[in-house]
């Protein structure tokens, strides 16, 4: 658990030891970050706050009256955030209690926009005047961090833009698979997006806020419009490259099949020839021939050239 207090309109982490007792800790805190609590953990909080801490279960829910709600504990806000994961990005869901005078976040998994607004705190860059704007400061920080992503997403599809168009030695198979986790990785963005549009939706119907506070939000929600936009562009972008490989794979195979139909039409008059030839009659005109052996050759050899002058002059090869 890590502890942050606002002081003179600035974010500050709270340091202390292992072994110290917690309880002055989460007195005088007004932000209290778990991040992987125990079920002791959880207890612990639940009893020195005086409210239920949601289990992992209760934060998965996706009602909307099960992901913003208000009660006599205060605000109940259950968020999608974006959470990288061996090249890929996961969502993972964080629950966020705004209180009068507090703000509490559970969490599970590894967030970089909680990392970078913590690293932003310890520099004092972090400015808020109370738990209000500090909840809505973590929600600037995550849609900047999205259209950070976003253009991260961007950067990779233009390189692999290049190699699906214009490199003759591109793998087809490496760029879907690019292609298929940065539509996946957009797809997440997006539905990270959509959930933050219904947090600050909810946010403007119950947090009683300040003007600037005000504007902020519609500020982030005007930020989000346009991010949307910029995922529908991406969608469109990575599905222009998809097909474009496996209509490159298509005529790939296309070709070698090509390939192997023209050899088996230059093959068959050969083929007949010889298959006439080696026939077991005991009558065969040109069995007593001497000349019989190498003019077969011959026809067999000008036979299989034929069809191909013929393709080569159509322009099929």
């Amino acid at each position: 658990m890590r502890f942050f207090k606002i002081n003179n309109g600035f974010i500050q982490e709270i340091s202390y030891d292992k072994q110290q007792d917690l309880q002055p800790l989460i007195e005088q805190a007004d932000w209290i970050d778990a991040h992987d609590p125990s079920d002791e953990d959880r207890q612990f909080l639940s009893q020195q706050l005086g409210i239920q801490i949601p289990g992992t279960n209760d934060v998965e829910e996706i009602e909307a009256s099960s992901r913003y709600f208000v009660d006599h504990e205060g605000l109940h806000v259950h968020s999608l955030f974006l959470s990288p994961s061996e090249g890929r990005h996961t969502t993972v869901n964080i629950a966020s209690i705004l209180q009068k005078d507090r703000l509490i976040t559970i969490r599970e998994g590894s967030i970089a926009d909680f990392r970078l607004l913590r690293l932003r705190a310890r520099k004092g860059q972090v400015q808020s005047d109370d738990v209000q704007s500090l909840f809505i400061t973590i929600l600037e920080q995550k849609v900047e961090n999205h259209a950070d992503t976003i253009e991260d997403i961007h950067h990779q599809l233009e390189k692999i833009s290049y190699t699906v168009l214009e490199d003759e030695e591109a793998d087809w198979e490496e760029c879907i698979s690019r292609l298929a986790r940065l539509e996946d990785s957009n797809g997440k963005i997006r539905l990270c997006l959509m959930d933050t549009q219904r947090v600050i939706s909810f946010l403007l119907r119950h947090l009683k806020s300040t003007p600037e506070q005000l504007e902020t939000l519609r500020e982030i929600v005007r930020d989000i419009e346009t991010l949307m936009s910029h995922t529908t562009f991406l969608f469109e972008k990575i599905n222009f490259l998809m097909d474009s490989a496996q209509g490159f794979i298509n005529i790939e195979q296309n070709q070698i099949i090509k390939t192997f139909s023209i050899a088996a039409v230059v093959f068959l008059p050969p083929t007949l020839i010889a298959s006439i030839y080696g026939m077991n009659f005991h009558v065969i005109p040109e069995l007593d021939w001497t000349f019989g052996y190498p003019a077969a050759l011959v026809l067999m050899v000008a036979s299989g050239f034929a069809p191909y002058f013929y393709f080569k002059r159509k322009g099929w090869l």
